[in-house]
Order: C-alpha cells, then structure tokens, then sequence
C-alpha cells in the first residue's frame, strides 16, 4: 500500500513550494488515476516518489508497503519496487535496448535475492513481453530511445517496467505523443501488469487514456492539493467541465 502523508515538498533550487499538504492512499492492486490542471503538481509528485534529488520534502511523509521511502535513493526505491515511467523517455546513445534491459533487470534481481538470468532465460522472457508490445527485437538492439518515435519509447518504457515487475507503478502523462494505436498497445501491456499485489498511480490530463485503463479512483490535484476524489466517473465529469471550479481552490 502506498500512503501519502501530508506531503509539503519544493524545488530544492529556489524553494517555490509545489506540493502543499498532500494526503493519499492507493491500497495493492487497485490503479488510481491523479487528474488537474497544468501546475498543479502532479509531476512533481512523480518525481518525488521516484527519489529525484532537486526536490525537496519539507514536510510529511511517503509509505510504501509501511515503510518510509524519503530517506532511500532511487536505486533503493527501485529495488523495493518502485518504477517511474516518464513522460518523456530519456535517450541513452550508445546503449542497446538489450543490453541495458538486462543488465538492469539483473541488477535488480540480484539485490531482491534472485538468481541471475542467464542469456537464453532473458532473451525467452523478453521475447514474449515484446511481442505483446509490439517491439520487434531489432528494436531491442538499437540505443535506448534513439530516434525512435512518441510511441515505442512509450511503448519500450512499458517494457522496461513488465521487466523489472515493480509492485508500484507511477506513470507519468504515459499518454503523451501517442496516437489512437499506440495508446491502445501501451495500455493493454499497462493492464496485464494489474494485479493484487501491484499499485499503479497514473498521472493525465485527460479522460481518453482512462478509457483504456480503468481506474478504481480517480483524484484532482490542483494547488498542489487532492481536491476531489471519486470513481471512474469523475474523469468522464472533467472531461465534460474542465478543471474550472478547482481554479480559486
């Protein structure tokens, strides 16, 4: 269970205040969808409980599983389960996909206590996760998101996350640069990792995306607050009346 706990945080570099008291429960496997207004926060939430270090929490805390993750590096969060998928997929020149798959994948199973992949283990594993997205592997040997398209770097950071199985998933605006094609392959590799004991936050400013992956919650952030809470229905309501009545919260 994630619960977030009257969150304060700020950028580190000029202390202008984002997140202004932040209260938050997402219980192991439901999904929850964070909705607002640009500015309002909802990246920088992200960010915050991924571990980026040019923010700054002031004040509350982050439970994952009833522990506090503030004091643990990325590395550590990803370890416990963390994964962040990002709105815009970083590049890594001269990086193939294979190799950094997985030599991050067995980094990681070897700090959870799991025995290594061998090659032909992880090339059968990764096979099968890739074709459900998709993702020839020529794909996979070319560098990490070099000069591909809005859509398979979504598509390959979708991957990245079926690989390393994180129990907590936090996607950033995933549907981002995506076409009515993509965004279906994305969300149906999204919705195959749902499960009883996996969360999943996702971040967007639009209802389309929830009509591909249902929510169980839907909340609106603005002001750097939840404001409101309900069901899937919520979503279809903003999507009909914007996020106005929020503007003077």
């Amino acid at each position: 269970m994630l619960e977030i706990k009257n969150l304060h945080a700020r950028i580190e570099e000029d202390k202008k205040e984002i997140l202004k008291g932040i209260n938050l429960t997402i219980p192991t496997g439901e999904v929850h969808a964070i909705m607002g207004p640009n500015g309002s926060g909802k990246s920088t939430l992200a960010y915050i409980l991924a571990g980026r270090d040019d923010y700054e929490v002031t004040e509350g805390d982050i439970l994952w599983n009833g522990e506090s993750i503030l004091e643990m590096n990325p590395e550590e969060r990803a370890i416990a389960g963390v994964f962040l998928a990002f709105q815009y997929p970083m590049e890594i020149p001269g990086v193939a996909g294979l190799t950094f798959l997985r030599t991050a994948v067995n980094a990681v199973r070897k700090k959870r206590g799991k025995e290594e992949f061998t090659t032909p283990e992880f090339l059968k594993v990764v096979k099968g996760r890739a074709a459900s997205l998709k993702i020839n592997m020529e794909m996979l040997k070319r560098p990490v998101n070099v000069g591909f398209s809005g859509g398979e770097k979504k598509r390959s950071e979708i991957l990245q996350m079926a690989m390393l199985e994180p129990t907590l998933c936090v996607l950033d605006e995933t549907d981002s640069g995506l076409d009515i094609d993509a965004l279906r392959i994305v969300a149906d590799g999204v919705n195959a990792l749902r499960g009883p004991d996996r969360a999943m936050c996702v971040i967007t400013h639009y209802q389309r995306l929830l009509e591909y992956i249902v929510p169980d919650k839907v909340h609106v952030l603005a002001h750097g607050k939840i404001q409101k809470t309900g069901g899937k229905e919520l979503a279809h309501e903003l999507e009909k009346s914007g996020y106005a009545e929020f503007e003077a919260a």
